[in-house]
């Protein structure tokens, strides 16, 4: 069976992978199936260069096709921050409470209507020999003085979503795959998995 490794340690992210892939034939494992641990460093200063330079460094480590993602929270006020920085924006070690409270903490007293956000997310696939593709999504909100709901993970309890009108943390996790930004950059990926058997069939 042909392997494909997912860049993550993410269980909830493996699933979403192992529903895309396992009908086309492919094993689905990710980092936490590997003996050795491997850790990139996040240099770049986009969500795009940081899942390409995730996705090839690992790729090339290994010898298989590896999909990477990098995500995050962008908030207009703050000038697109916490962005690629989202996960660890209160410092370390990681925290999404803490996180949560540096946000509203800068937002205190900025309006409704200044609190505009986005959730993006792009998706690399590596494989050996093969120009790495990329994928986007994104969920258009706005942020919340304060928590609501006790789902999901990250931003999602301060993270307004028109479309539902409700809290990321408020929806199921099939209600948030239908309008987030990972579930969009994986249906566009989808969209083109077609074009790209050819790739993820080969180095394996």
């Amino acid at each position: 069976m042909k392997k494909i490794l997912i860049a993550t340690n993410n269980k909830g992210k493996a699933k979403d992978f192992e529903t895309l892939f396992v009908p086309y034939g492919f094993d689905v494992q990710t980092l936490n199936d590997l003996e050795q641990d491997i850790d990139v460093e996040e240099t770049g200063v986009t969500f795009e260069e940081n899942a390409i330079l995730k996705a090839e460094t690992v790729s090339q480590m290994l010898g298989i096709t590896v999909i990477a993602d990098d995500s995050g929270l962008e908030i207009d006020e703050l000038q697109g921050a916490p962005g690629v920085y989202s996960a660890r924006y209160a410092g370390e070690p990681k925290n999404d409470e803490a996180n949560i409270d540096k946000v509203l903490s800068e937002l205190q007293g900025v309006p409704e209507g200044e609190r505009t956000a986005r959730f993006r997310c792009v998706l690399a696939v590596a494989g050996p020999g093969r120009e790495t593709a990329t994928f986007s999504g994104s969920c258009e909100g706005l942020i919340l003085e304060e928590r609501r709901g006790s789902n999901g993970f990250g931003y999602d309890p301060i993270f307004y979503a028109p479309e539902k009108g409700l809290a990321m943390a408020e929806l199921t996790p099939e209600e948030k795959s239908q309008i987030s930004h990972r579930g969009a950059a994986l249906r566009q990926l989808k969209e083109q998995l077609p074009q790209l058997l050819d790739l993820l069939g080969e180095g394996q």
